[in-house]
């Protein structure tokens, strides 16, 4: 069932694909996101430093923004990436 060949590739399975590689993407910057502050508030704590809040998140919004452009381009280029490997290269087929 896991190891059945993916068929020809269209353009609907593309889509699809890049789609659920850039959810991907975001969703591992959101991690990032989450990791990176607590990291700064534990330090804060420990440091007595002031935190101020931008709408509810510590870090500056253009950190966030980026975090989520990081994580949609890298999300697509992770997928057009594997894309060419699976089904226009065909990796697997020749082991």
């Amino acid at each position: 069932m896991f190891f059945n060949t993916p068929g020809k590739p269209t353009k609907f399975k593309k889509a699809v694909y890049l789609m659920a590689s850039i959810i991907l993407g975001l969703m591992l910057s959101l991690i990032a996101h989450a990791i990176i502050e607590i990291k700064y508030l534990i330090l804060a704590d420990k440091l007595g430093l002031a935190v101020n809040f931008y709408y509810g998140c510590v870090l500056p919004i253009w950190l966030q923004i980026s975090l989520w452009l990081v994580g949609v381009v890298g999300g697509y280029f992770l997928g057009s990436w594997w894309w060419r490997k699976l089904y226009v290269e065909r990796v697997w087929e020749k082991k």
